[in-house]
């Protein structure tokens, strides 16, 4: 029967001193594979917190848990872990303040996402967001049509950063308000200026069907041309 308080599992887990290296080495593996793996989840994953906070948030985590109900993990190991989880986390966040190569490899950077009132439909679809919820974002912003934007990003906290026309320089563009949105067609009834309803392109169509220019799509929305109010 183990006694309560055994100093030496208490603290080691009857483990060799020698262990504690081995520790050292699964860390910094584990460090690496969690940060490729929220650099691989696309930015909107890690909203609102860096890249780097996330992996001290879940490494820490993970250091902490177990010792705290498994008996069979030691203390001092689980230490060791949050002693190189927190120098690979400084060393990481001074690597990316010195180098910006460095930095745009492990955190990302700024994609474009809207250009002139359209859709970057190549950046668009390498950031793996689904359009509802990225009109939603613009929505939040006070952007009733894509007119309104001159350049929207995407930041490499996920956060989206808008760049607007001024009031006499709003184009025609893509409505995003859903009951407009949604008004989709693919014969045109009468002439106007209609967006593309995949990638906001506008032209002016007469009557009949059109195919995007740029997309190559045939869904129409009517464009609008209003000012934004803020």
């Amino acid at each position: 029967m183990k006694e309560i308080f055994e100093w030496n599992r208490f603290f080691f887990n009857d483990l060799p001193l020698i262990f504690l290296l081995e520790i050292v080495v699964r860390a910094t593996i584990m460090f690496v594979v969690i940060l490729i793996a929220l650099r691989s989840s696309g930015k909107r994953g890690v909203k609102q917190l860096s890249v780097y906070e996330l992996v001290l948030i879940i490494g820490l985590g993970s250091a902490a848990g177990d010792p705290m109900f498994y008996e069979d993990v030691g203390i001092v190991p689980a230490i060791t872990v949050f002693v190189i989880i927190i120098l690979l986390y400084r060393t990481a966040t001074w690597l990316s303040g010195k180098s910006k190569k460095i930095g745009r490899l492990l955190e990302g950077k700024p994609v474009t996402l809207i250009e002139d009132g359209r859709f970057s439909i190549q950046n668009f679809e390498k950031e793996d967001l689904a359009q509802d919820e990225f009109f939603s974002e613009l929505r939040q912003q006070n952007v009733e049509h894509l007119g309104q934007v001159r350049v929207g990003l995407i930041e490499p906290s996920g956060e989206i950063s808008l760049f607007f026309y001024e009031d006499e320089d709003v184009k025609s563009g893509l409505p995003l308000i859903p009951e407009v949105f949604n008004r989709k067609l693919e014969i045109i009834p009468s002439k106007g200026i209609y967006a593309c309803a995949f990638c906001g392109e506008t032209k002016e169509i007469t009557q009949g069907s059109a195919t995007c220019p740029v997309c190559k799509r045939k869904e129409w929305v009517k464009a609008q041309s209003n000012r934004r109010i803020s």
